[in-house]
């Protein structure tokens, strides 16, 4: 059993030399709350300080070690955490590498020729780049008026320039992982259960008997806490299903693999609907109690048969009822995942509701081995005065649409910068942190378009990404490593709290991003909005209302508290149990989603298929990645530098392809790669598709290990399959064929 686990995914296998950095890298000073040894540490005398971990937004907690001279060595896992047990991830480990890198922005920078992508930048101490930056959205502010800017972000930061943003005026802030990841899940799991999944999902993965994973590739996208929970369960011999296109590292896991035709994973899970109604596997008692509009939807899939679904699938019928009866089998202790990344094909928000009332029929929401119920913390916001309300939104530019979306789109914040006489609503200032637009938003074309007509670009980021070419003032933000941040808060089996504080001083003149948004707060007369000297006291403010202090979780890290709102899963009695939709009741047939003029119940759409001489481009994670921000880390390259694109031996013979060639990736819409891609011919990806890591193909020469290394997915996702319930941007509905050369023709 003990191998089975460490063969599953080896997320702790980093060696030492691989972590731990040598006296070629700079030292750096002690800060004086870092000089005290905070617990004991065993024979190198090395001092360690808590963080919880940037480098995904799982965000585990650790400690970070450093030697007497203040020279950061390691970072581990807190036991302490249930985010992580201890045990962090490649990714978590290699964290260390965002501290030493070289290609780091180093100091602010002010743009001293058009915003061309090109770099081109003075360098500006940190009063004058805040200058430039204030004054720019005052006249933005007095020109068009504040609800005239936006914020784009995905990190930490996020919290401290939102306070800016709603203290200026506007509400105009979107996290790109909304409407281009998870939005349409969060829109179903609210429609179906009156409760969204957040993060992290409240899966109750080491209990289950049954574990069906539904374009999600657990153990590559290295959700840590639920890789460890379904190694757990394998061992505990639960059965996986998983449904991909391609042999991913869950498929090998896996009892049953289901190699779906692309866009039809809709039809599958019609089919197991029916299947789970018609032979009566359904959790009798659980529905005829808690569900509401179940013999609407036994009529609405009627028809849909294994047989039907094979059809359009290419899965066996057999298939079908056989993975069916396995989860009628392990009910209720089943999960149906819900996934992260959704935004597929645009129809994603009725094919998540399928996923849901797929879990309600089997009784598993709120049940042992299905889904728990989370509690979270409240801890209070530091005294502030009242925000103002903004006059417009970007809603406002919407026109009426997309009223089920409960967060702002990062694509329509995008869409109302464009001019356009549809409009009500255009922004004319950005202020982006921590995620890089050009790669982040589907149609890089559009993302550009919306840019030159933006009066303002100020970007906040740890590296040269490609966005920072086209921004106005590009802000240096320190890494994860050398600053305090807001208290982690995490919804899990029980509340927890985790500390970030600085293991050293910033490198370089860097700065944390609450120190950037309260300076700017200062300069633009808002500084009531942050009324602090320094973030500790509002870090041991928070703390102490909650029943601890910034002494206390500076010596243990992590902190958990006994859950107040009641049994982590439904009791089995007759207690009535409310939910928060407007029946009251687990709705099968969706009322919300009915009063916006869409379809209560989920329907099959056909979607196209790739033209002769293209595949359906597939993209996914690896371990020790994160999208693209740490394509350059120098720990993590070490691991993988560039990625390859997947191509089945049929196809390759087809084109005279052989392992390692490179090639360039053309789209249907004519877009070439801007660097080519090694082939990589394997079984484990279908005829009609090719898969590649996304993060790679990096076009800034500043990223000395990233540039060029790999293709760009981004880059060839030129058609967006827009959501109609909650906008949701689906992208994979791009299809893509080969060169040989730059300019050569494609194959016919």
């Amino acid at each position: 059993m003990a191998q089975k686990r460490r063969d599953f995914i080896k997320i702790s296998s980093l060696s030492a030399a691989g972590l731990i950095f040598g006296s070629q890298y700079l030292r750096s000073s002690v800060p004086e709350y870092a000089k005290q040894n905070l617990g004991a540490l065993g024979p190198m005398s090395l001092h360690r300080t808590p963080t919880y971990c940037e480098v995904c937004f799982w965000k585990c907690a650790g400690w970070i070690y450093k030697n007497d001279e203040g020279k950061i060595q390691k970072i581990i896992g807190n036991d302490e955490d249930e985010n992580c047990n201890g045990r962090l991830c490649p990714r978590g480990t290699g964290g260390v590498g965002m501290y030493y890198d070289e290609d780091r922005l180093k100091t602010p920078l002010i743009r001293v020729t058009g915003a061309d992508g090109k770099q081109t930048f003075r360098e500006a101490n940190w009063d004058e780049a805040l200058d430039v930056v204030a004054q720019k959205l005052q006249k933005i502010k007095e020109e068009h008026g504040p609800e005239c800017t936006a914020l784009f972000t995905h990190g930490s930061g996020g919290h401290y320039f939102g306070n800016l943003l709603k203290a200026f005026g506007s509400g105009n802030i979107a996290a790109p992982s909304y409407a281009q990841c998870r939005g349409p899940r969060e829109v179903a799991f609210l429609a179906t259960f009156g409760a969204g999944l957040d993060s992290p999902e409240p899966t109750d993965i080491r209990d289950t008997r049954c574990l069906v994973l539904i374009g999600s590739h657990l153990g590559e996208n290295m959700h840590n806490g639920q890789v460890q929970e379904m190694s757990d369960a394998i061992d505990k011999g639960a059965t996986i299903i998983t449904v991909d296109p391609r042999f991913s590292t869950a498929a090998s896991k896996s009892k049953f693999w289901l190699p779906i035709k692309p866009a039809t994973d809709m039809a599958l899970l019609l089919a197991w609907i029916h299947e789970i109604i018609y032979n009566e596997w359904y959790d009798k008692k659980y529905v005829e109690k808690h569900t509401s509009g179940f013999e609407q939807l036994k009529e609405h899939v009627k028809n849909f048969t294994p047989e039907w679904a094979h059809g359009i699938t290419t899965i066996a019928p057999d298939v079908i009822r056989e993975t069916a009866r396995e989860m009628r089998n392990a009910s209720p202790a089943v999960i149906i995942h819900p996934g992260r990344h959704v935004t597929w094909y645009g129809d994603d928000t009725q094919r998540l509701r399928a996923v849901a009332i797929l879990n309600a029929l089997l009784g598993s929401w709120g049940r042992r081995g299905g889904f728990y119920l989370p509690e979270k913390l409240e801890v209070p916001e530091f005294p502030h005065p009242p925000f103002p309300k903004p006059n417009k939104t970007w809603r406002d530019a919407m026109g009426g649409k997309y009223a089920l979306a409960d967060l702002a789109l990062a694509s329509g914040v995008c869409d109302a910068t464009i001019p356009s006489p549809d409009l009500n609503c255009n922004i004319k200032g950005w202020i982006v942190n921590g995620t890089n637009l050009i790669m982040t938003l589907p149609d890089e074309k559009k993302t550009l378009e919306a840019i030159k007509n933006l009066d303002l670009l100020v970007v906040v980021d740890t590296m040269p990404m490609e966005i920072t070419g086209y921004a106005d003032v590009v802000l240096p933000e320190c890494t994860y490593l050398e600053r305090w941040d807001d208290i982690r808060v995490v919804h899990g089996r029980k509340p927890n709290i985790a500390l970030r504080m600085p293991a050293s001083d910033p490198l370089y003149d860097t700065k944390p991003a609450y120190w950037i948004a309260q300076k700017l707060a200062q300069k633009m007369g808002l500084g009531d909005y942050f009324n602090y000297e320094k973030f500790e006291d509002v870090l041991d403010w928070q703390l102490k209302q909650i029943g601890t202090s910034l002494d206390e979780m500076m010596r243990i890290g992590v902190k958990n508290y006994p859950r107040e709102s009641g049994p982590l899963y439904f009791t089995e009695d007759d207690t009535p149990i409310e939910f928060g939709t407007n029946t009251g009741k687990i709705e099968l047939y969706s009322t919300a989603i009915a009063a916006e003029g869409f379809d209560a119940m989920p329907v099959y759409t056909a979607h196209m298929t790739p033209p002769q001489g293209f595949y359906h481009l597939n993209y996914g994670r690896a371990p020790m990645h994160t999208f693209g921000r740490t394509s350059n880390n120098p720990n993590l390259t070490d691991l993988m530098d560039e990625n390859t694109v997947w191509v089945n031996p049929k196809v390759a013979k087809e084109w005279g392809l052989k392992n390692e060639q490179p090639v360039y990736l053309e789209n249907q819409d004519g877009i070439v790669s801007d660097f080519s891609i090694k082939v990589r011919i394997t079984e484990r990806i279908r005829f009609d598709s090719v898969y590649i890591v996304h993060g790679f193909g990096h076009a800034n020469p500043k990223l000395s290990r990233a540039h060029g290394k790999g293709a760009s997915d981004s880059q060839l996702i030129s058609r967006v399959l827009l959501d109609p319930i909650m906008g949701g941007t689906g992208m994979r509905g791009n299809f893509v064929t080969f060169r040989m050369e730059k300019g050569s023709e494609a194959k016919s």
